[in-house]
């Protein structure tokens, strides 16, 4: 591992730990309310689902809009094995049971991913962009007519195991995992298919499967993400999960940068805290997404980063740098 990669570890575990603490520390001495706290619990999820769309919008390229299909998939099936394991066993562990249940909702919106993106991926653009509509809108109309998982009414009563503390991490977790993938050989393997597909097939990569295993990843971590919004509200409504919340998602992706995971950070940050402060005026959500749409489109289509993405340590370098060089100047002045 080189020094610049060492230094970077060190000062991004520093951040990460020393946000956690202040997060933590306004609410354990009640400096902000709870209401801050559920806000910070929101930005997190959205964050694993921001960045989990991100492998097929933004490394591979392609137009995925049933991002909720595969929320709703990890948040039931999850929410679903924790009522099963506290009716049974009252007494098991919270933590393991939060741990053990997302993972179950994962590796079941997962396989569902590999079923859909099997026949689906063929497809490109527009066309799977509408496949993938279909396809969450047929996961919704099942869950509202799904009695065993309270139909239309919702599933109630389920154990809220999600607090601040564990959603972060897994955040956290979710955020080094899929940095690593991107800078893996099948990261890279995903991303030459974006650039040019017939170039990646002919260098040997096997396009098809690179494609189901980004899908498949992708709608792993959606269900991630799905089973903490299940434990953190303790209540699942199908309509949560209709279309326009997989556009919601899109928008944070595109706004950040298609490939960009610092960007789609910042933006689910930002898409996610804004509408909370601005709760009287929520009738006009859309309206903004749509219109910071448009002006990002005009002004910067590559989205606030590009494909470029943020480094805590290049930017402290370069503030240092910039003093430096203040600083410097400042003496020349006085000689």
């Amino acid at each position: 591992m080189s020094k610049n990669i060492k230094k970077s570890y060190i000062v991004n575990s520093i951040a990460i730990l020393a946000i956690f603490a202040i997060i933590y520390s306004l609410i354990t001495f009640k400096i902000v309310s709870t209401y801050f706290s559920g806000i910070v619990i929101l930005t997190c999820i959205m964050i694993i689902m921001a960045l989990s769309l991100n492998i097929v919008a933004g490394f591979l390229g392609e137009m995925a809009l049933g991002h909720a299909g595969f929320m709703a998939i990890g948040a039931y099936v999850a929410a679903s094995v924790s009522l099963a394991v506290t009716g049974a066993m009252p007494e098991f562990p919270r933590l393991i049971l939060l741990i053990i249940s997302s993972l179950v909702g994962g590796i079941a919106a997962g396989a569902v991913g590999i079923l859909i993106g099997t026949p689906s991926l063929r497809l490109r653009g527009d066309y799977l962009g509408i496949v993938t509509i279909g396809f969450a809108e047929i996961i919704r109309i099942f869950f509202v007519n799904f009695e065993p998982t309270g139909g239309a009414q919702g599933l109630k009563g389920i154990p809220r195991l999600a607090g601040l503390g564990s959603v972060y991490w897994v955040m956290i977790i979710v955020t080094v995992l899929i940095f690593t993938l991107g800078r893996s050989r099948y990261g890279r393997a995903i991303m030459s298919i974006r650039e040019d597909e017939i170039a990646a097939e002919a260098a040997g990569i096997p396009t098809t499967k690179v494609k189901v295993l980004a899908f498949t990843i992708s709608s792993f971590f959606a269900g991630i993400g799905g089973s903490l919004y299940a434990h953190y509200q303790g209540y699942l409504d199908p309509s949560k999960f209709q279309f326009m919340f997989s556009i919601e998602m899109f928008v944070i992706v595109v706004l950040g940068g298609l490939g960009s995971l610092t960007g789609s950070i910042l933006s689910a940050i930002v898409l996610t805290v804004l509408p909370e402060l601005l709760r009287q005026f929520s009738e006009y959500r859309l309206l903004v997404y749509s219109l910071a749409l448009i002006i990002m489109m005009i002004f910067r289509p590559q989205g606030m980063l590009g494909r470029y993405e943020f480094s805590l340590t290049r930017f402290i370098e370069g503030l240092m740098d910039k003093r430096r060089k203040a600083s410097d100047s400042l003496d020349g002045g006085d000689m």
